[in-house]
């Protein structure tokens, strides 16, 4: 008898759990991936972006990334998640209904693949927060707090979701076949766009850019950007929705990529500037988590050391482009760190992918002429449908209750203007 529970569980552990059975190795992952990806958020990208500004404006930066995490928890709840994962009838391939309102049909037993719809609609949530918080860097120390909570849930509803439907919810960017792992489309590139036409819509800061900007407290930035980095493996191991090989794979690219990225700038600016900056190294570290993310999950080791040596390269050159000869006021580098990263890292998914390369195979047999078609237009949809809907909210915020605080509330500072509180009181 002994011998024969020996021989079920050896044919459990030969033949495990079909996609559509729960399974409790994925679903302890997901779980563990979720509060990775909310802890991206609050309170890593809070703390990195809160360095980043000047003193007088560090609370309104952190308030603004946490509250954007409670509106946009609500908003998904609501409406958010039916949009981009709904079924959508006869409109599938553009947004996903109204079916999942109020997360309508999604129970306790109700399952995604091999885990709760629940845990699974909870990880997608933890996107539609970060998504809308990196905006926040194009427009710091100058937009009104009313502006951004009315501007972030409009595009959260308008942009965020339908793009996630087109590529993650079946529509008509995943028909096509458009490559996108883990965000650099639905994430990087929406925000990175977003943000440009937000600084470009509101106009630059003061002084900008003759007076100096630097950061007043790079100890938070980089407290942040180290809570960014592990949360990470959260956003792209978790994007394979299950324990296995892929989410390993993903994790250890991920890792690769942030750490070329990171040393490849600060080199950059070592030669460039005579010395490497704090600034510098955990700028390219997000360059270089940002660009693979969109090919964690199909490249290998050796496509990710050079995708995160390119993210470093020319995010870097593309920083300084947007800053020093356009002088446009992206005043927390969102478009050419992550809009410029997820476009690259979106392209080098066509090439790296490919099993056909050596040691820089990636995981797939596809034909990369081909596949850098689709990814082209997989990379111009999502720009141009950014740019306008983006364009027109912020016209619509700007008419409502007025886009950017006065000159002298921008002076004096939006921790005393917005919220009457000060991040340092000393």
């Amino acid at each position: 008898m002994g011998r024969l529970w020996v021989a079920l569980a050896g044919l459990l552990v030969a033949f495990p759990a079909h996609a559509d059975e729960l399974n409790g190795a994925d679903t302890a992952w997901i779980l563990t991936a979720t509060a990775l990806v909310l802890f991206m958020t609050i309170p890593g990208l809070s703390l990195f972006y809160g360095g980043l500004v000047r003193s007088k404006n560090v609370l309104s930066v952190l308030m603004q990334c946490f509250t954007i995490c409670c509106m946009a928890s609500i908003l998904w709840l609501l409406i958010g998640y039916s949009l981009a994962f709904g079924d959508g009838g006869a409109a599938n391939a553009f947004w996903g209904g109204f079916g999942n309102v109020f997360m309508h049909n999604v129970a306790e037993d109700s399952l995604s693949g091999s885990i709760p719809e629940s845990a699974f609609a909870l990880f997608q949530m933890t996107f539609a927060i970060i998504t809308p918080a990196l905006i926040v860097g194009g427009f710091a120390e100058r937009m009104r707090f009313s502006a951004m909570l009315i501007f972030s849930a409009a595009w959260l509803l308008l942009v965020y979701a339908p793009i996630c439907h087109w590529v993650w919810g079946g529509g008509w960017l995943s028909e096509l076949g458009v490559m996108d792992f883990a965000g650099g489309t639905v994430v990087h590139i929406t925000a990175g766009v977003a943000a440009l036409v937000a600084a470009v819509v509101l106009g630059n800061r003061r002084g900008f850019p003759e007076q100096p900007m630097p950061p007043h407290n790079m100890t938070l930035t980089i407290a942040g950007a180290g809570m960014l980095w592990v949360g990470w493996f959260g956003f792209n191991g978790g994007s394979a929705l299950a324990a296995n090989g892929d989410a390993a794979m993903a994790m250890m690219v991920t890792h690769i990529s942030a750490a070329a990225g990171a040393f490849t700038w600060l080199c950059a600016e070592w030669v460039k500037y005579g010395k490497p900056s704090a600034l510098g190294a955990v700028t390219g570290m997000v360059a270089g988590l940002g660009t693979i993310t969109p090919a964690s999950g199909f490249v290998g080791p050796g496509g990710a050391l050079i995708i995160g040596i390119a993210a470093g390269i020319i995010c870097f050159y593309a920083t300084n482009f947007i800053k020093r000869s356009l002088k446009i006021d992206d005043s927390l580098d969102v478009f050419p760190v992550h809009g410029v990263g997820g476009i690259l890292g979106t392209m080098l998914t066509a090439v790296f992918a490919s099993n056909a390369l050596g040691v820089f195979s990636g995981q797939e047999d596809i034909a990369i002429g081909s596949q850098l078609g689709v990814q082209a237009v997989g990379v111009g949809a999502t720009i141009v449908y950014t740019v306008v809907v983006t364009f027109v909210i912020l016209k619509i915020t700007g008419a409502l209750v007025g886009n950017r605080v006065e000159d002298d509330e921008e002076l004096e500072g939006l921790d005393l203007v917005s919220h009457n509180e000060r991040g340092y009181d000393l």
